[in-house]
């Protein structure tokens, strides 16, 4: 049996603060649990926020903005790698980690005060590593970790939490060559159990909450893997 439980009392997080031991102080983690991480904490602990008062709007900026804060556009553009739609004031973007999202990852809700914006954290796969090394350091414990985000979805209304970022789990299960009871052999099931996980501990976060953090006990997950497996390559890309 599967069960969520959310990491509370974690005061706000500020840069540099040891994520790791906020949240080992406050749960008690097992072998073989699942820990995942709102991306907010994760990068507001290494120090991803940027004031819009040090920001200079470029042209193009100026140009998407549409009545919203160029500064913030701009902040945008410059974390983009490739914009993929624009209809101004809304961006999709291709971040420089190969995810597709809105705003290429910027974020001005759960920012740490007014007049900042909240980017994603450099390397969400090493972000997560080192999570996972300081709790085995502190608690002793095997666990995974997933840093998560909420992205929205091509034809689907709503947002949910996916894994940007993933250490000590298997990210995805491959079916490919397992039968189904009426034996039939499955030849191109693969599922994301990273963002399942992700999306199931969202339940428990929630975005007004102030809980950073949930553990998924019961997951049978525990391998190798990063959240670059779980992007799809360009090569198989329709829409690039």
């Amino acid at each position: 049996m599967i069960s969520i439980a959310p990491v509370e009392g974690v005061p706000e997080i500020r840069e540099g603060d040891d994520l790791a031991a906020l949240v080992a102080e406050r749960t008690d983690l097992r072998d073989g649990d699942v820990l995942v991480v709102a991306q907010k904490a994760v990068s507001k602990a290494e120090g991803r926020v940027v004031r819009l008062a040090d920001v200079e709007p470029s042209d193009e900026a100026r140009s998407l903005a549409r009545g919203e804060d160029p500064r913030r556009l701009e902040v945008i553009l410059r974390e983009a790698k490739r914009l993929v739609r624009t209809r101004a004031p809304l961006v999709i973007a291709e971040t420089r980690h190969g995810f597709v999202c809105a705003s290429a990852g910027v974020d001005s809700s759960n920012a740490p005060e007014v007049e900042t914006v909240v980017l994603l954290p450099e390397d969400p796969d090493a972000s997560a590593a080192r999570l996972r090394e300081r709790l085995r350091e502190l608690t002793g414990t095997e666990v995974g970790v997933i840093v998560s985000d909420s992205f929205g979805r091509p034809w689907r209304q709503g947002t949910t939490d996916v894994a940007i970022g993933v250490a000590g789990i298997r990210p995805l299960l491959d079916l490919k060559g397992e039968r189904d009871p009426a034996g039939y052999e499955l030849h191109a099931t693969v599922i994301a159990v990273a963002d399942e996980l992700a999306g199931a501990a969202e339940l428990v976060l929630g975005k007004t909450s102030g809980i950073p953090a949930a553990v998924v006990r019961g997951a049978d997950v525990l391998g190798e893997g990063s959240a670059r497996d779980l992007v799809m390559p360009a090569e198989r890309d329709l829409f690039r």
